[in-house]
């Protein structure tokens, strides 16, 4: 199934329960949750009050991506605060097999996040314990970004190693994705698809709908 998953980091912080609430009302299943530690990427974005406190806007799947560095220190509490998914990166955590048996410890979904650099072959190791792979294509840090078209191959490199083993394992992307090139990742094999401005820029009912349009 093919998964729409809004990334709070273009919305409106000032009405930003009310715009959650239009994206699950136009058909978003998931929501994006970026955090950003300043020391992993650049930025430093939102965090536990922030997701807390929005947990009640909307019943959507919470998809919170970790980018922060050794990301185990946290899970605890990003499980308690409301996440549904948590998703860290690979090159973040010393020892990633611990992270991911702590999230699902917590009774949670795990994703693991690789920038577009990081090889593929990174995650397979792992890839048996883990509910989603997260290709970024763009990198991580800043939004409005363009796509990097060779993440694509990136894209298809995953969902055949993911295929060959045998698993259902989700493959989601974030970053850089319009209305023009979401087709793109989904015929490469992506089914998750993260969009920030091509949500949040303008109308959030209609460009929901527009993009779920384009992902059946």
């Amino acid at each position: 199934m093919n998964i729409l998953s809004p990334s709070i980091l273009s919305a409106d912080f000032t009405i930003l329960g009310r715009q959650i609430k239009e994206t699950e009302e136009a058909g978003a299943q998931y929501l994006h949750f970026d955090v950003m530690d300043g020391i992993f990427v650049p930025s430093i974005s939102f965090g536990l009050p922030v997701l807390k406190s929005i947990r009640k806007a909307s019943n959507q799947v919470y998809d919170v991506h970790l980018m922060i560095e050794e990301p185990i220190r946290y899970v605890e509490q990003f499980a308690e605060s409301g996440a549904d998914i948590i998703t860290f990166h690979v090159e973040a955590a010393s020892d990633p097999r611990e992270v991911i048996d702590k999230i699902h410890s917590l009774g949670k979904k795990v994703g693991l996040a690789i920038k577009p650099k990081t090889p593929v072959e990174a995650v397979k190791p792992y890839i048996n314990h883990i509910d989603m792979l997260l290709v970024m294509t763009v990198e991580p840090g800043f939004g409005g970004q363009k796509y990097i078209n060779e993440c694509t191959e990136k894209i298809r490199e995953a969902r055949k190693m993911i295929n060959d083993m045998g698993l259902t394992t989700d493959i989601e992307i974030d970053g850089g994705v319009t209305s023009d090139n979401i087709g793109t990742p989904l015929e490469a094999g992506a089914n998750v698809i993260v969009a920030g401005s091509a949500v949040f820029g303008g109308d959030i009912t209609d460009n929901v709908k527009n993009l779920l349009a384009k992902m059946k």
